[in-house]
């Protein structure tokens, strides 16, 4: 049964942040939490796809093991290396595409926190702060691609963990995963207000049927997939 999670410890703090790059919030805390339940060693491979500010990644370096991280934004990079840099651990950040950039490499385990929340038009934002939420009509032009490169990137035995919007389906991503041939289920949830952004848009996800009237709670959901 997946567990319900409000509250984390184990994110580091006094993150520095450069202008547009996303700052850990509800979804990097619960996912913060779901990290530090995996079994972390030194030999122990770890990717972070879309880092931010490198939160996720220091808390699995902290625990020793060897971390890649990589964003598409440059503010984003510099922002990881520099809050790595301030706590004297190892960090290896990366800029660009994810599957680019990890091209021929595998990992024991991958965490990310990608873009999610659903947007007006097909494209993709190429540049700007929402580069780190926007993902699309349905929300799930990254996580697609996630699910799909997963086998790619991990190891036999190796684990994904992903959080996302439960707006974005949670049954789906769970399917993709299978279809791929991970073992995935939902782990983790939490319940958060709508933030500025949904807020925004909340006629058109009403339209969209993404959203029901006056809803303004958003379930956020972490999805555990092991390659076998």
């Amino acid at each position: 049964m997946p567990s319900t999670i409000q509250n984390s410890a184990t994110l580091p703090g006094g993150l520095l942040a450069l202008p547009g790059v996303y700052q850990p919030q509800a979804d990097t805390r619960l996912l913060a939490d779901a990290l530090a339940r995996e079994h972390l060693h030194p030999r122990t491979d770890v990717l972070e796809i879309g880092t931010g500010t490198g939160a996720l990644a220091l808390h699995a370096a902290s625990r020793g093991a060897r971390v890649t991280a990589v964003d598409v934004s440059w503010p984003a990079v510099a922002t990881a290396r520099i809050n790595a840099w301030r706590r004297r651990l190892p960090l290896r950040v990366l800029h660009g595409d994810f599957a680019a950039r990890t091209a021929g490499h595998r990992f024991d385990l991958v965490v990310t926190n990608p873009p999610y929340v659903p947007a007006p038009g097909e494209r993709l934002p190429s540049r700007g702060p929402e580069r780190a939420w926007d993902a699309g009509p349905d929300g799930r032009g990254v996580i697609d691609r996630i699910c799909a490169d997963a086998p790619a990137l991990l190891c036999p035995g190796g684990v994904l963990l992903m959080v996302h919007s439960g707006m974005c389906g949670a049954d789906q991503t769970v399917d993709r995963l299978t279809a791929a041939g991970l073992a995935a289920e939902v782990t983790a949830t939490a319940t958060v207000p709508w933030g500025p952004v949904l807020r925004s848009r909340r006629s058109w996800l009403e339209e969209q049927g993404l959203a029901a009237e006056a809803e303004d709670r958003e379930e956020l959901v972490v999805i555990r997939a092991q390659y076998l």
